[in-house]
């Protein structure tokens, strides 16, 4: 079992982000827009030393042929895990290792990844609950990752769901 190891922010993931999204596009061969996901993403959070990120590809073509470039540039591809639309690519790399999502527009669960890190940037302090449960699923897993995932679910759904209440009530008093 791999262990499951949490490190403490580094103010550096941001611009690490950007570089990394900067050369993922050249791999790719195909214009993408490129979103920092995941704890990595949210200021102050801690989070497994991996960057997440999503790349949204504009066709089913596009997919296709990002991914032989990806396996041709070093990445693993782990197909669709989830059964999400997202097809998953890993590579370890010095200091903090990148996880990989193509998807296309439309998708879902790249929808709701954002409202999860847009909710927990706006709310610091559920940010700070959510480290909390991390850190003690973590040191209960003992290297056990769905113990570890699914302790997680619950919070993730629930701030998912106060997520699109925000926008469902800030659309209903704009009008939108």
């Amino acid at each position: 079992m791999r262990p499951i190891t949490l490190v403490e922010y580094d103010p550096q993931w941001p611009l690490l982000f950007e570089r990394r999204s900067k050369a993922i596009g050249l791999i790719l061969g195909h214009p993408a827009q490129f979103h920092h996901i995941g704890s990595t993403a949210i200021a102050g959070l801690c989070a497994k030393p991996k960057l997440d990120i999503d790349a949204v590809l504009f066709s089913e073509s596009a997919r296709h042929d990002a991914t032989e470039h990806l396996k041709e540039g070093g990445y693993r591809f782990h197909g669709d895990p989830h059964d999400a639309g997202r097809w998953t690519f890993t590579k370890d790399e010095t200091s903090y290792g990148t996880r990989l999502y193509l998807c296309l527009p439309d998708n879902e669960a790249h929808r709701e990844r954002r409202l999860f890190r847009d909710y927990l940037g706006a709310h610091p302090e559920r940010a700070a609950n959510y480290a909390t449960l991390k850190r003690r699923l973590a040191e209960e897993a003992g290297g056990d990752w769905d113990h570890y995932t699914g302790g997680k679910s619950d919070f993730v759904a629930d701030i998912v769901r106060r997520a699109k209440m925000e926008i469902s009530s800030i659309e209903n008093i704009t009008g939108w």
